[in-house]
């Protein structure tokens, strides 16, 4: 393995966990209820994008003020994100791949600004050698085009990439690129069936990334994931 891949919402930043929970408190507010069943599926998928503000419409059967709501959505989610840390075991795995000379990269669905502006306010951004986002391709996640074209731009192959994702879509797109493909689902995605992938971990900090790599390069990427998880 020479590089290494992050997806970025829900892996490096729990940015989903603070979408969910705003448009949460606005259907709390208009005396109806957002599940996670009904959210889940959205996550990581651009491809089929999730109107909340148009499904709240649908189950209180009436217009509703669209514009305010999404303008209070987008400030509420603005101040939960400012208080965000990375998760668990990011900071660790980013100063062991630099350690060690591996490329580094994110392949995200998400804007270009959204990534770079969390990246840098967190002190991270320095890591990465190269960003790919939805403006660099034509389709995003589950296509394998970000992790295709953050490859490239490392100069490696896909197969010499191992990638670390939450959601269905994201495991789906590094499996297609080739690449060896570990889940770490969040909060939110752990409630999904993320057994594509080649590795299961309930956190980075269940393993060190030097263990990590050995696994990934003792084996090819398979069908049947295996699952690892904290004794506690």
């Amino acid at each position: 393995m020479q590089a290494l891949i992050f997806d970025f919402d829900g892996t490096i930043l729990d940015t989903e966990s603070t979408e969910f929970q705003a448009w949460q408190e606005v259907y709390q507010q208009h005396g109806a209820e957002l599940s996670l069943d009904y959210w889940l599926p959205f996550i990581g998928n651009n491809s089929i994008p999730f109107d909340p503000a148009g499904h709240l419409e649908k189950l209180l059967g009436e217009p509703l003020d669209r514009e305010g709501i999404e303008h209070w959505v987008q400030q509420r989610k603005q101040a939960l994100n400012q208080t965000l840390e990375p998760l668990p075991g990011v900071l660790d795995y980013l100063e062991a791949a630099q350690a060690m000379g591996l490329k580094l990269a994110v392949a995200s669905s998400s804007r270009r600004s959204w990534v770079e502006g969390h990246l840098e306010r967190l002190g991270l951004l320095e890591y990465f050698q190269v960003i790919r986002t939805k403006e660099d391709v034509a389709l995003t996640k589950p296509d394998p085009a970000l992790f295709l074209r953050a490859a490239e731009g490392l100069g490696v192959l896909p197969q010499e990439t191992l990638v670390l994702e939450d959601s269905l879509n994201g495991v789906r797109a590094a499996r297609a690129a080739g690449a060896f493909t570990v889940a770490v689902p969040n909060a939110l995605t752990r409630h999904l069936d993320l057994g594509q992938a080649d590795l299961l971990l309930s956190s980075l900090c269940d393993l060190a990334l030097w263990d990590l790599l050995r696994i990934a390069r003792g084996k090819q990427p398979r069908s049947t994931p295996r699952y690892l998880e904290s004794a506690g």
